[in-house]
């Protein structure tokens, strides 16, 4: 018992000073734990305690803590580091003012040319001042007489007074770095081929003759040459209408190079008189003359020389009835900068600036650009390509509209950088393209690729890039056809054989009388549409020489085709009828022949009055390809026509076949019609849906099958009409037995031989049956 008492003092004794000691910072005095105040000294003053420099010791319960002064941040729990306010605070000064650190805070300089709002240089970060701008200009003679003081922020700019200017070429000067001189000293170019005299609102040029500044006296003088808008006898006889404009246009040139203050010109009048010249010219025949293509396009290119810079800025926009004008103009002592696209309807422009106007030296103080578009000119222009090397049997064709680039720069004959030029096709074909220019100077005047090339180009459009200026297209290089004498050698030879044919034909409908009927009728008429529409092809398709007498080739190829296919209809008709209609199923003569050639003579007549110059081609006389539906769209309609008849005639059969009492020899004589109209149809038909086809290259093919149908057609209708038919070959044996064989028959013979032809003269009406 005594043991565990005193084990148990024992620990009591061990445990009293745990009990009895306190947490830290505090001390134990008295028994009673007291807070230790840190920041005080070893004699018990106030101080900074455990803190460094640029902090204040702050005791707390138990503890402290370091306060950084103002302009410092905490580093660590008892070191402050100074904070650069110029980095951490953007703009902090204001935007006039630089910022430079202090420790602590930091302080502001205004920048050159400004001041604090207090008139201070510098201020302080306590300071609520701001920098503002300084008017130099107040302060007297800043700028030299001659000048005159701008005032700018942070600075100033002496420009020189009209009249003024320095030496150094610079608009303007800032202290001593420059003094206004006359002008007329300091530049002696500023005229050009002029005089300069100074006044009191600045400077003018006098021109010298030959010279001009287009009515703007302070402008260099350059040189315009009258010469090109002279009326001579020849522009007087080729265009008459643009008699006027040249003589009004050489006036005004004269007034402006042979005075010194010559007046400007109304150029909004002058330009529509230009184009109201064009609309008159492009709207009557094309010129079919290159010289006179040539004078036309110099005419509109020198024209829109002299009125550009007689526009209003920033130029215009205008189109007529032939044309497309887009002008830029630019005014200013500046030269200016960039590039600029002009634009219409089939044509798109795209320059820079600097190409249009030109040499610095001899800046005239405006640019202009200008773009007109012809509606029509590529008709005149066509044919015209000496200038041109084809590869081989390459031809060339027009495939844009032409366009004249016009721009106020003297010197367009070798441009530094290239213009781009987008043409529009009009032919949206996949063949080769080039670019090409109207070169006035070779052999009267010609299409050229020189300079010129194809930058990109794809059925829908090509780019160009030229290094000239000038008036442009795009010629569509085409290629004579493969194998073409082996085709023209088919077509002669099988086109001589279906006239001999079509011509049997002729003499076997029309003679045979024992055969005549409404339906040899239209075989005889189908046969002769033939018959003169081949013959006319053969001797008159590739006679283009003449264009009036190509025209007509054209429409009368385009009628007698038309009237077969419409022979052809009336055919299907008259089986129809004949399979509907018990009593009067054959045509009057005056209907068949109103619709035989009447309705193509009516389609030709409007397509003619619509577009008289779709006929004829530079190498065939047919139509134009834009024109080529004035013939396939009738031929469709009839062939669709046609078809519709002849099912509705199949139809029919079908159904009187299947009668209670059919009468089966005529519907079966129908129906052997029928078949031999269907398989005419095709043998027709055929032919010029191979035809659609030759609009594209690499149709060979299609060429040999669309020849071989065209030429052979004779031939198979004289195969189907006449040796296929059993009547016609009986008539046939009886007209050869007589002419080889000719002697008097007996009268018995004679009866029999009537006898024998009485039910054929009988059912004379039906036509000889083909058994095919």
């Amino acid at each position: 018992m005594a043991v565990r008492w005193n084990l148990l003092i024992l620990a009591l004794h061990l445990s009293l000073p745990v009990v009895l000691s306190c947490q830290p910072g505090f001390i134990m005095l008295d028994n009673k734990c007291i807070d230790i105040d840190e920041c005080v000294d070893i004699d018990g003053n106030p101080g900074s305690g455990p803190c460094e420099m640029y902090s204040t010791c702050v005791n707390t319960e138990g503890s402290y803590s370091c306060e950084c002064f103002d302009g410092f941040s905490s580093k660590s729990s008892t070191q402050c580091a100074d904070i650069n306010e110029c980095s951490t605070q953007k703009d902090i000064c204001g935007p006039n003012a630089e910022c430079k650190n202090t420790i602590p805070h930091y302080s502001c300089t205004c920048k050159e040319g400004f001041i604090s709002t207090a008139g201070r240089k510098t201020f302080g970060h306590i300071d609520k001042d701001t920098c503002t701008d300084v008017d130099e200009c107040k302060v007297d003679k800043v700028c030299d007489q001659n000048a005159t003081c701008n005032n700018t922020l942070g600075s100033y700019h002496c420009f020189c007074n009209p009249g003024f200017g320095l030496t150094s070429g610079q608009s303007y000067y800032t202290g001593t770095q420059g003094q206004c001189e006359d002008i007329c000293k300091v530049d002696k170019t500023i005229c050009g081929n002029g005089t300069c005299h100074r006044g009191a609102n600045g400077h003018h040029c006098a021109c010298h003759a030959g010279f001009t500044n287009y009515g703007n006296n302070g402008s260099r003088c350059t040189a315009l040459n009258c010469d090109v808008y002279k009326d001579t006898s020849y522009l007087r006889a080729t265009f008459p209408v643009a008699h006027d404009l040249v003589v009004q246009l050489n006036k005004s040139c004269l007034e402006l190079t042979e005075s010194e203050d010559s007046t400007e010109l109304d150029g909004e009048e002058l330009l529509k008189r230009l184009l109201s010249v064009i609309d008159n010219l492009l709207s009557g025949e094309t010129f079919s003359d290159n010289r006179k293509v040539s004078i036309f396009l110099d005419l509109v290119e020198n024209t829109l020389k002299l009125i550009g810079p007689f526009m209003k800025p920033p130029g215009t926009k205008i189109s007529s009835t032939h044309t497309e004008l887009q002008l830029l103009l630019h005014k200013g002592a500046d030269l200016p900068q960039g590039a600029v696209v002009l634009s219409s309807m089939q044509a798109q422009l795209d320059m820079q600036m600097e190409t249009a106007a030109g040499d610095p030296s001899s800046y005239p103080g405006f640019t202009a650009v200008s773009l007109l578009s012809y509606a029509n000119l590529e008709g005149s222009a066509e044919g015209f390509y000496s200038g041109m090397k084809p590869k081989g049997k390459e031809r060339f064709k027009i495939n844009s509209k032409v366009v004249t680039v016009s721009v106020s720069n003297t010197n367009t004959s070798h441009l530094q950088e290239p213009i781009k030029l987008t043409f529009n096709h009009l032919e949206k074909r996949n063949q080769t393209h080039a670019c090409v220019f109207w070169n006035s100077s070779e052999e009267g005047g010609t299409w050229s690729a020189r300079g010129c090339s194809v930058v990109e180009s794809n059925p829908e459009y090509t780019v160009c890039s030229c290094n000239h200026l000038s008036s442009f297209a795009v010629l569509m290089a085409l290629y004579d056809l493969k194998d073409r004498f082996e085709l023209e050698l088919i077509s002669w030879v099988g086109l001589s054989l279906s006239l001999i044919c079509l011509f049997i034909c002729i003499l076997t409908f029309w003679f045979i009388r024992s055969i005549h009927s409404p339906r040899t009728t239209i075989h005889l008429h189908l046969c002769i549409s033939l018959f003169i529409a081949n013959l006319i092809f053969l001797v008159g398709i590739s006679r283009t020489e003449n264009p009036v007498g190509c025209a007509v080739v054209a429409g009368l190829l385009h009628f007698f085709f038309l009237a077969a296919f419409c022979w052809m209809c009336l055919e299907g008709i008259q089986l129809f009828r004949m399979v509907i209609l018990v009593f009067n199923t054959n045509f009057k003569t005056l209907y068949m022949m109103a619709g035989g050639y009447g309705v193509p003579a009516v389609i030709v007549a409007i397509s003619a009055l619509v577009n008289a110059k779709g006929y004829g081609t530079d190498r065939h006389c047919w139509l134009k390809l834009d024109f080529i539906w004035s013939f396939f769209g009738p031929a469709c309609v009839i062939i669709i026509i046609n078809i519709f008849f002849f099912l509705m005639t199949v139809w029919k059969l079908a159904q009187k076949f299947s009668s209670l009492n059919p009468d089966l020899d005529n519907l079966q004589k129908i129906k052997v019609f029928t078949i031999t109209a269907v398989a005419q149809l095709c043998v027709l038909g055929t032919m010029w849906i191979f035809g659609c086809f030759q609009f594209e290259e690499g149709t060979i093919v299609m060429s040999y099958l669309f020849t071989i149908f065209g030429s052979f057609q004779g031939v198979m209708l004289f195969v189907m009409h006449c040796l296929f038919s059993k009547q016609v070959r009986e008539e046939y044996g009886n007209i050869l037995s007589k002419c080889c064989a000719p002697r008097k028959k007996t009268y018995s013979e004679f009866s029999s031989s009537n006898s024998s032809k009485a039910p054929a003269s009988k059912s004379s009406h039906d036509t000889g049956e083909s058994h095919i």
